[in-house]
Order: structure tokens, then C-alpha cells, then sequence
């Protein structure tokens, strides 16, 4: 297990450089100018240093992309207050994503964009999680009990509601459920950010009611797609192990169905289970752009758009590295997981 684990570690560390070379040559290669000039600067005036000028300077803008983009890296600081090894003047020598530093936002100076992703992903990461468990928890008993029942009209009713739930496009889903279920129609649930104006007036019961109010439709437009995706795919699986060889063995020998179903089928339909729970994270990552926006959450999906609308570099960089690592984490962990079940893939 630990040279299985080494050989899948020694293969992140290209995988996260390949992706954050991409995602800057990406930002790069875009239209604009993150610090484009304003009709009048307000150094101008004043006969000081256009802070644009600065700005410039400090993120190092009009230097070669490759100066960037090993600015970005670390652990060295290239900019004209970095390293004094690569000309500056020595104030802040370490910088970049080795040196654990993310730089500071482009449109708010003096913001780290390591502080803003964690106060970001405070938020996503519980309603990631917790859409995550659901789609397990509901989306596997559902997938089993298809698959037992194949080709009865039970299973073929689930299988049209499954695939119409997949289909339904996230932003649609979402805006159907805040033209439904929010003043605008029914008036069911609060359809804007995490909590009421007045919920610092509340007790700790209703505030905790209110935040649940505030959770329901954000997490049903992120489960229900899922849902019926793991379900699909669990129904898949359960069908194939029960077409095995050893299956058809166990019911030779005379062993209840249940027996059957517990100790042969569900052991080793575990395996496909848990790389679903690992391959979903990065779609619920994607997913709260849509959702966070919809919904008004300020979360990381939240502050990825915003970014992207203000070409600010160094947050775009930023939450990609964050969402890359936190995909390849969580990967990395599923693939152990299904090690741990099936030793046989540790070997492969």
C-alpha cells in the first residue's frame, strides 16, 4: 500500500504544475487588461506614482510570461520588493505557491488571496459535503433497488424519472426553483444568501431553522442531478456483479437471496461507489458557480466569478490551484479507499 500510495503522490506534483501552467496561459491568452487604465488617474494630479504604475510593477505585468508565471510558483519573490538574487530589493524574498503564498488580490490591494479562498471555501465546502452525502446516501439504495427489480415497471418509471432529472441543466433547475418556490410564486423558502437579515436578533433554534430554510433549495439543485447520476450508475454496477460467475455460485449452493446480495453483490459494487464519491467532488466544485450565483451565496463558486469578470490573475490562479488540489485529494483518497477494498488494484 505505501509504494502504491508513493507512486500516486510522485504523479500530483506534474499533474498540479500541468494544470496551473494551463489555467495561466489560459488567463493570459484572454482580452483585457485586469489594471486597464481609468479616463483620469488619480496619481496624475498629484504629481505622485500612478498606483496603477505600482501595481503593475508589483505583479509584474509586463515582464516576460515565464518571469510570471515562476513569480507565481515560488519560493522566490520576482518582483522589484523580492529576492535580491533576482534584483529586487530584498523586503519580501519569498512568494508563490511553494513558499505557501497566493499573492494578493489585483482589484482589492492588500487582500491575500489565500484569506479570501478560506473565508470562500468555509461556505462551499460543508454544502459540497453535505450534497455529496446526500447524493450517496439516496442515490445507491436507489440504484440497488432498480436493479433488483429490473424490467418491472417500477424500475422503468425510476429509470424515466432518473433520466430526466439527469438531463435538467443546473442553472435552469435553479432558476425554476426560485421563480417556484420564492416570493415570486409560492413563497415556500428564502431563495437568497445563507441567512436572514434579522438573524442575529434570533435565538440559537431559529437561527439554526433559518439557516436549514436557506440550505434546501441551493442543496436540491445540486443533489437532484447527482441523484439520479449515482443512481444510474450504481444500478449499472449491481447489474453486471449479478451476471458473475461467483454470483450465480452462491445461488447454486442454496445461500438466501439476501445473503447473496449482502456478502457478493454489494462487496463488490463498493469498488465503482466510492470513485463516484471521489470523481462527484469536482462536479460539486463546478457546480457552485451556478449555484452560489443563483442563489447569492458568497462562497468559492462565488468569488471564482467575480474573478474572472475582474481578470484579477492571481484570484483565477488562486482558486484553481485550491480547486485542483482539493480534486486531486480527493481522488487520491477514493483510489486508497478502493485499494483498501480490492487489493488487487494496488498490484495493477
Amino acid at each position: 500500500m505505501l509504494n502504491y500510495l508513493a507512486r500516486r503522490l510522485a504523479w500530483m506534483v506534474p499533474t498540479l504544475l500541468g494544470i496551473t501552467l494551463v489555467t495561466f496561459l489560459a488567463v493570459q491568452l484572454s482580452p483585457g487588461d485586469p489594471l486597464a487604465a481609468d479616463a483620469e488617474h488619480s496619481g496624475e494630479q498629484s504629481g505622485a506614482a500612478d498606483p496603477r504604475t505600482l501595481a503593475r510593477a508589483e505583479h509584474l505585468l509586463d515582464e516576460p510570461l515565464w518571469k510570471q508565471y515562476l513569480h507565481f510558483l515560488g519560493p522566490f519573490d520576482l518582483s522589484p520588493r523580492g529576492c535580491a538574487w533576482f534584483g529586487g530589493d530584498g523586503s519580501e524574498p519569498w512568494h508563490g505557491l511553494l513558499a505557501g503564498d497566493l499573492g494578493q488580490e489585483f482589484r482589492r490591494p492588500g487582500v491575500a488571496v489565500a484569506d479570501s479562498i478560506a473565508e470562500c471555501l468555509a461556505i462551499t465546502a460543508p454544502l459540497g459535503l453535505a450534497a455529496l452525502v446526500l447524493m450517496m446516501v439516496l442515490g445507491v439504495p436507489l440504484g440497488v433497488w432498480s436493479a433488483l427489480r429490473r424490467g418491472a415497471w417500477s424500475d422503468r418509471s425510476l429509470r424515466a424519472v432518473l433520466m430526466a432529472l439527469h438531463s435538467l441543466p443546473g442553472f435552469w433547475l435553479g432558476l425554476l426553483f426560485v421563480l417556484g418556490c420564492g416570493a415570486t410564486g409560492l413563497a415556500w423558502l428564502p431563495v437568497y444568501g445563507l441567512a436572514d437579515l434579522r438573524a442575529a436578533e434570533f435565538g440559537p433554534a431559529a437561527r439554526l431553522f433559518d439557516r436549514l430554510q436557506h440550505l434546501v433549495l441551493p442543496l436540491a439543485t445540486l443533489v437532484l442531478p447527482g441523484l439520479a447520476y449515482v443512481a444510474r450508475q450504481t444500478r449499472s454496477a449491481v447489474l453486471e456483479v449479478l451476471e458473475q460467475d461467483f454470483v450465480r455460485a452462491a445461488r447454486a449452493r442454496g445461500l438466501p437471496e439476501r445473503t447473496v446480495l449482502a456478502r457478493h453483490v454489494l462487496r463488490n459494487v463498493l469498488v465503482p461507489c466510492v470513485t463516484l464519491t471521489g470523481t462527484l467532488l469536482p462536479a460539486l466544485l463546478g457546480g457552485s458557480v451556478i449555484v452560489e450565483t443563483i442563489f447569492g451565496i458568497p462562497g468559492l463558486g462565488q468569488y471564482a466569478l467575480d474573478a474572472m469578470l475582474a481578470r484579477d490573475y492571481g484570484a483565477i490562479l488562486g482558486v484553481t490551484t485550491v480547486s485542483a488540489v482539493i480534486t486531486l485529494c480527493a481522488i487520491l483518497v477514493a483510489d486508497l479507499a478502493c485499494a483498501w477494498i480490492d487489493p488487487r488494484i494496488r498490484h495493477g
